[in-house]
């Protein structure tokens, strides 16, 4: 039997660079790429070795007949995705159409790495530390402004989705390298300046994400909070007091139908025993347990959802009631009593959360587009900044998941060594305020 890809794909394309037989596309090759909500194995070509399992950093490959209740539907999937494609062409035991041999990180004899500072240390950071230290000598300071690095892995998924969350462990390896040095608790702007890292650093990669998010633009904008909050409370994320939501209310309305927002309606109406034993906040969990609400309404303004199709399932198979979707649907302003639309109907509810896409903030020292919320680049080189690089969402606005980070990084690491190699990098200075930081925490 084949193997399957299930929900918690994170796309990072391991998998797909141990497969023996090409079975796994989207390859990161492929125009495809990045574009589909999860990878998929070819049933047809499969021989059912199991590289691509035990490869995949978050467990979301498993044998077809392993699947059971609502994840049989994966099998179908993986085998929708190669409907009315060619048969694959067996000249072997191995068949894998190998293409011409790329070797992308073609580093001189001479070059002897980098001092790279890297600020943030969220999925999109760690792809590019783990590129410089797999390719190059580079030695890393590794940023955060958190005492607790992770990034959204650790903030931004569901503590249901504990596979989805193992891929921090596989970062996790390498805040213990010899040539990496974290910094936690430091922040670009308010303890030391863009300039101070460049004076120490060779350059400075920033994987600052989306970290807000984006409003209604109607009348009491401010009786609607943001889900993503929501989402940093059950997490236990420290800027989000244990306090800031009470779900006193039997209703709540949720603005927006993508997976943040399933990701939210899903925890407000799971049974909590079925919390107790992940990652959850205690109090976000204690909260729950005394939680009086019983339906939580999702609007979209169109036809269309935003969630992926992996999200609903997954959604359907852990909700049995109490969620109430509703389309064509657009808000004119929020109160204290709850929506209403434009078409003046009042939909009631005791907590109105917004759920409809992030955007990225103003990093001192660099430019930033307010159209877009993104740092301007260019393949990730920050326009008008030498020395300054961006991956991530921050670098190419809030889309794409866990893995899409992988190839992002990659074009971002690509084009600052090769602007090394050239020696266009800027000079750096010997003494900086980071110096000093540096010292204080004994590294």
């Amino acid at each position: 039997m084949a193997f399957a890809i299930t929900q918690n794909c994170c796309s990072d394309a391991t998998c797909v660079s141990v497969c023996p037989v090409n079975a796994i596309h989207p390859t990161p090759e492929e125009r495809a790429f990045g574009s589909t909500e999860m990878l998929h194995v070819d049933p047809r070509s499969c021989i059912d070795c199991g590289a691509c399992a035990d490869a995949c950093p978050i467990d979301a490959i498993v044998p077809v007949e392993t699947l059971f209740g609502p994840e049989k539907v994966y099998a179908q999937i993986n085998a929708d995705y190669f409907e009315g494609t060619p048969e694959p062409v067996r000249t072997g035991p191995n068949f894998h159409p190998w293409g011409e041999p790329s070797f992308d990180r073609l580093v001189p004899s001479a070059f002897k790495g980098l001092d790279v500072a890297v600020v943030g240390t969220g999925p999109a950071g760690m792809y590019a530390v783990e590129d410089l230290l797999l390719h190059t000598a580079s030695r890393i300071t590794l940023i955060d402004r958190l005492e607790t690095p992770g990034g959204l892995v650790n903030w931004g998924v569901a503590p249901d989705h504990p596979s989805t969350k193992k891929v921090g462990h596989t970062f996790a390896r390498l805040f213990e390298h010899p040539r990496v040095k974290l910094v936690l608790g430091t922040q670009v702007g308010r303890d030391l300046t863009h300039e101070d890292l460049m004076k120490r650093h060779d350059a400075v990669i920033y994987a600052v994400g989306a970290p807000d998010d984006r409003k209604l633009g109607v009348y009491g904008e401010e009786h609607a909070f943001a889900a993503t909050r929501f989402v940093a409370w059950y997490n236990g994320h420290p800027d989000v007091p244990a306090d800031a939501f009470t779900l006193d209310a039997e209703r709540v309305v949720l603005v927006g139908m993508g997976n943040v927002a399933l990701d939210v309606a899903r925890i407000l109406l799971s049974d909590p025993e079925s919390l107790a034993t992940t990652s959850i906040a205690p109090h976000a969990l204690a909260e729950l347990r005394r939680s009086k609400v019983r339906e939580v309404v999702l609007l979209a303004r169109g036809e269309s959802a935003s969630y992926t199709r992996n999200e609903r399932l997954g959604f359907d198979a852990a909700v049995p009631s109490g969620a109430v979707f509703r389309h064509n649907v657009q808000v004119a302003s929020v109160s204290p009593e709850g929506v209403v639309t434009t078409d003046g109907e009042l939909i009631e509810a005791g907590l109105v959360l917004r759920a409809i896409g992030s955007r990225g903030v103003r990093t001192p020292g660099l430019p930033f587009d307010e159209g877009s919320g993104r740092i301007p680049n260019d393949r990730g080189r920050v326009a008008g900044v030498p020395g300054a690089y961006v991956v991530g969402w921050a670098k190419r606005g809030p889309s794409g998941g866990i893995g899409a980070n992988r190839s992002c990084a990659k074009e971002t690491v690509g084009e600052l060594l090769e602007d090394a190699w050239a020696g266009v990098l800027p000079e750096r200075g010997a003494t900086s305020r980071l110096g000093r930081v540096l010292e204080l925490v004994g590294r």
